[in-house]
């Protein structure tokens, strides 16, 4: 059996987990920042780094102690070397890298979505050729995987991620941060009231979501500017079906164009439920595809996500040196 201890520190939350064989959780231990960041409407990224420093030791200690092991019995430390805020990643990097020089173990560096992607593996056993849609605040990505780590981005956003869209939305109508949750909530009281522009590109499978944001800021100056009331949850309502209807209508022209067997949503905003929803009733007309939706508690950052990619990175022979760098640009992996 392998055991991949694994350190997540992308962005605002301090994570650590010890995962068996890719796919059994023996620990997942998550610090989570969101109370010191919603003070401030965002991820402040030098008060990220600070809280990981103070924080990274202890929550590696607690995952290594929930899960009953020791060091002795760590085959490969894996962890996040990018995408994401430079300093939070140079505090994971350099986790990792104290404990595989103390304790000689094999360093696996992994790109943050395939983690994502890989958080699946805790639901079923994936099957290739594979499409992943990732969506998150910083991330916007429509994945053909022909084989087992092997990574195409057929699409991505030209613009704002998703998860960034819903933020900017929250913030115009001073409703709070993190906008996702809250946008979705309220979205679900709403009514088809208001119209809202469908973002175009030039590629099928990119995706646009800033001149959808302007459009809902536009809105909202032009009703106030006619002394019409605000409705806020007809505008989430209107925003969110705007935006997730373009995005699941490339991503199910991308599935009948390819012909995966499986399909898998990924990311923070993989927890949205009406685009849980959604996929669901539009992958019913393509039954050959198997539509898998990740545990909620893998949708955001974790490191059991990335003990679960590290693991098959580990038996592709995928290592990296003591000399790999945080990467805050990291895009998906070629081969190793």
């Amino acid at each position: 059996m392998t055991k991949i201890l694994a350190i997540e520190s992308s962005c605002d939350e301090t994570a650590c987990a010890v995962i068996e064989d890719g796919r059994t959780i023996l620990s997942n231990i998550v610090s989570s920042q969101i109370n010191v960041h919603t003070l401030y409407g965002g991820v402040v990224p030098e008060v990220a780094s600070r809280i990981h420093v103070e924080n990274i030791s202890a929550v590696i200690e607690e995952a290594i102690q929930k899960a009953g092991v020791t060091m002795a019995d760590i085959d490969a430390i894996a962890y996040t070397q990018g995408p994401g805020l430079i300093g939070s990643l140079h505090v994971g990097v350099q986790a990792a890298k104290t404990l595989a020089w103390e304790f000689h173990k094999p360093l696996v560096p992994i790109q943050h979505l395939t983690g994502h992607i890989y958080a699946n593996r805790f639901v079923t056993e994936l099957e290739m050729p594979m499409m992943a849609l990732v969506v998150s605040g910083g991330h916007t990505e429509l994945v053909w995987m022909k084989n087992d780590w092997d990574f195409r981005v057929l699409g991505t956003t030209r613009d704002d991620a998703i998860g960034e869209a819903y933020d900017k939305v929250a913030r115009v109508l001073g409703l709070g941060y993190p906008g996702g949750p809250i946008v979705d909530k309220m979205a679900k009281l709403g009514k088809p009231h208001y119209k809202l522009p469908t973002p175009k590109t030039d590629n099928p499978y990119d995706f646009s979501f800033s001149g959808l944001k302007t459009a809902v800021l536009q809105l909202v100056a032009r009703e106030e500017k006619k002394g019409n009331k605000i409705v806020p949850e007809d505008i989430c309502y209107a925003f969110q079906e705007t935006a997730l209807s373009m995005m699941v209508a490339k991503t199910i022209a991308a599935v009948r164009e390819f012909k995966p067997k499986m399909i898998v949503l990924a990311g923070g905003v993989a927890a949205n439920s009406r685009l849980r929803a959604m996929m669901t009733e539009q992958m019913a007309a393509v039954p050959e595809t198997k539509l898998v939706i990740p545990p909620m508690y893998c949708c955001t950052d974790n490191a059991a996500m990335i003990g679960a990619a590290g693991y098959v990175a580990y038996q592709h022979s995928c290592f990296g040196g003591m000399d790999a760098a945080a990467d805050p640009g990291l895009t998906m992996p070629g081969e190793c």
